[in-house]
């Protein structure tokens, strides 16, 4: 929880004046990106009341300071225009969230308090959810998600441009979320890439719906257009790692001067034809792209109506790498066979003429022949059918009649099956990141087949998202105890298709919870279905089993989820 995270706080950048704080310095640029958008025919429009609220008089807060003997504030992220902005800790539930503070005399506390109700009556999941909304001794305090997990656009967009597929689902999940709340009235007015999130899954998130407009005092005359042309903006600079006006903003270069906006394609090569246009549409409002006659967009709806008539982008294959060619030896590559010239250098001796087979037998001899081994053949099939018949015969009158052939009143010959061993507890296999439910692991291991410990869901790539914190994979340790000697396991999945291996510690390991501490391998690396039985050839002795996951199945198109439902371990 005292992890500093900007990705996972709404955080009220500051637009251009000086910041109190790092985080608030990311946010420098934002004012110029925005005023060059404003320029751009939406100027006399906006409103910002800032000489008021530089009048009101900044919040004596600190860390450690509760709101309702509830949240405890613990750093101040932004400090701006007379509100402030902390991440603090909601201590009833025991959870970090997002706070932002502001007087109850300051001009803009109405239309705060206003926007975070009505943005928390959404309850839309593709936005950070506004949690509370309270006035109380003399101050306005909206409290909000905190998302750890999450990582910033500006942060991701500083390492490059996006794939393909990632931008498509970029402004197809940004334009659909943007039309569902212009239908409920609500708009958001300052979209850009730091108030746009990545979760590990893969989903983008946007945060400050209503409220950041509120915080900054903006309003326009046509919130639509605007909200659609800052979507543009973002699959813009998806799409480029460019900011789609001359001023640089949130860590991007913008264009050069007195070329105008151009289109993506011809800022970067290799950039989809299809997203390209796209952005255009959005960016330019006022009439038809150059490339096409398509009609402009103007409201999210219009855009995300189109990103769902654009031909399907798939996610690109996860890489391979192919195994080294097969070498031949020096023997095999014939240089016992070649020849060497006047000059001593050798040649690779021509290939050898294949043998023709024998010509088939067609005198009388040969037919004679062929009838003759044939005959003898058959004779032999017989007697040995004959001798097979009567040793079967023997060995069942041998037998007692209770019992069936085969059967032996000893059990020798039969491979045990061993007794279950006792779990003394489970634990989530999550060596990089923070586990995914680990207060549902006991469903893997409490027998019943019904609960079940379950993946969060990810997106395009079956590889947990192919994401870095996630590229060990994820599974079960199992503790029996003490060590023991392991000759079989039975294991119920939560889901068929599954890429799955079982790997054993050694038997002096203690609590081991890196993928190296698991060096024993019980099972093959392979994808299994429902379920997964086998007896091993030879005991193994262990303590800590390791059901370890490193593929999920398809869940619905494009998304990726998987779990255990029951692990038993025999003896």
């Amino acid at each position: 929880m005292a992890e500093r995270s900007t990705a996972a706080v709404d955080v009220a950048d500051s637009g251009g004046e000086e910041p109190l704080t790092a985080e608030a310095g990311k946010a420098t640029a934002d004012g110029a990106g925005t005023k060059q958008k404003v320029g751009k025919g939406t100027e006399a429009a906006v409103t910002d009341d800032t000489g008021a609220a530089a009048e009101a008089n900044p919040l004596e807060l600190h860390s450690g300071h509760k709101l309702a003997r509830r949240y405890r504030l613990e750093e101040c992220v932004t400090r701006l225009d007379g509100f402030s902005s902390w991440r603090a800790v909601d201590e009833k539930l025991r959870r970090a969230v997002g706070v932002h503070v502001v007087p109850a005399d300051h001009p803009r506390a109405r239309s705060v308090l206003a926007a975070a109700r009505s943005a928390a009556l959404l309850g839309d999941p593709r936005f950070v959810q506004v949690l509370d909304a309270v006035e109380e001794n003399d101050l306005v305090y909206v409290v909000h998600e905190w998302l750890p997990d999450a990582t910033e656009l500006t942060a991701v967009l500083a390492a490059g441009p996006l794939e393909p597929h990632d931008a498509y689902q970029l402004v197809s999940q940004v334009s659909q979320a943007m039309a569902a709340a212009h239908r409920e009235g609500l708009a958001h007015l300052r979209l850009n890439p730091g108030s746009v999130l990545r979760t590990e899954s893969g989903q983008y998130r946007i945060r400050g719906l209503a409220v950041m407009a509120a915080l900054r005092g903006i309003s326009v005359d046509h919130p639509q257009r605007t909200d659609t042309e800052a979507i543009g903006a973002l699959l813009y600079a998806a799409l480029t790692q460019r900011w789609p006006y001359e001023a640089d903003a949130y860590g991007l270069s913008g264009l050069p001067k007195g070329v105008g906006l151009i289109a993506p394609d011809q800022v970067r090569a290799g950039v989809h034809r299809g997203l390209s246009e796209l952005a255009m549409r959005a960016l330019v409002n006022d009439g038809a792209t150059a490339s096409r006659q398509d009609q402009p967009c103007t409201t999210p709806e219009e855009l995300a109506k189109a990103v769902a008539a654009m031909p399907r982008i798939r996610p690109p294959e996860p890489a391979f790498t192919p195994s080294p060619a097969y070498q031949r030896t020096t023997y095999q590559q014939g240089v016992y066979g070649q020849q060497a010239n006047r000059g001593g250098t050798a040649h690779p001796a021509p290939p050898a003429a294949p043998v023709p087979p024998p010509p088939p037998l067609q005198s009388r001899t040969g037919k004679a022949l062929k009838w003759t081994v044939s005959a003898l053949l058959i004779a032999a099939l017989g007697l040995g059918s004959w001798q097979l018949a009567d040793t079967l015969l023997k060995e069942e009158n041998k037998s007692s009649p209770g019992k069936s052939t085969g059967e032996k009143d000893d059990g020798k010959g039969l491979k045990p099956v061993g007794k279950p061993l006792s779990i003394e507890g489970a634990t989530e296999f999550s060596p990089l990141d923070a586990p995914f439910a680990p207060d549902k692991v006991d469903g893997a291991v409490d027998g019943d087949t019904n609960t079940a410990w379950v993946t969060k869901e990810f997106y395009n790539y079956p590889n947990f998202g192919n994401l870095p914190r996630r590229k060990q994979g994820s599974g079960i340790i199992v503790d029996l105890g003490s060590a023991k000697s392991v000759s079989s396991l039975d294991i119920d999945f939560y889901a068929a298709g599954q890429k799955v291996e079982v790997l054993a510690a050694d038997p002096s390991a203690s609590d081991p919870t890196s993928l190296s501490a698991f060096s024993k391998h019980l099972t093959d690396l392979k994808s299994v279905g429902k379920k997964l039985s086998t007896v091993l050839d030879k005991p193994v002795r262990t303590r800590y089993v390791l059901v370890h996951i490193t593929e999920l199945p398809t869940s619905t198109p494009d998304r990726y989820r998987g779990g255990i439902s029951e692990i038993k371990v025999k003896g």
